[in-house]
């Protein structure tokens, strides 16, 4: 899947989300090693510490699914400046898929790819827990 593809997705996912109280929509596509595409969005709820992001959604609908290994991922916000994952989905995203590129992009067509190490640097991960 190109680039283009890929962020394409993302914004199908964000076009679902359910953003009654932000309105700040966010939409995030994962692809796994096998090339099968597993597309997420934000859920909030009314008490916000619930509310679950889209880069979450997405990587655990590719675990319930068998998915294991991933190779990208597209994470879409409608901002003049991309809007990277926030720290708890940077972890999620470096313990389920290591570090693999992410795409930051908006829907006026600007994008960014960079690696997951830059986004979490000194990642905590399972070596730590032996």
């Amino acid at each position: 899947m190109n680039q283009e593809e890929l962020i394409g997705r993302a914004i199908e996912a964000r076009s679902k989300a359910y953003a009654p109280y932000s309105n700040f929509k966010v939409g995030a596509a994962v692809v796994a090693e096998n090339g099968e595409v597993f597309i997420g969005c934000n859920v909030e709820s009314a008490s916000y510490g619930l509310t679950v992001c889209a880069e979450r959604v997405a990587i655990w609908k590719a675990v319930s699914e068998g998915a294991t290994r991933f190779t990208e991922i597209a994470v879409v916000a409608d901002t003049e400046e991309l809007t990277p994952p926030c720290g708890v989905c940077r972890q999620i995203i470096w313990e389920f898929c290591g570090d693999i590129p992410v795409t930051l992009a908006n829907l006026k067509g600007r994008s960014e790819t960079i690696q997951m190490r830059e986004l979490l640097p000194r990642a905590f991960d399972t070596k730590f827990l032996k």
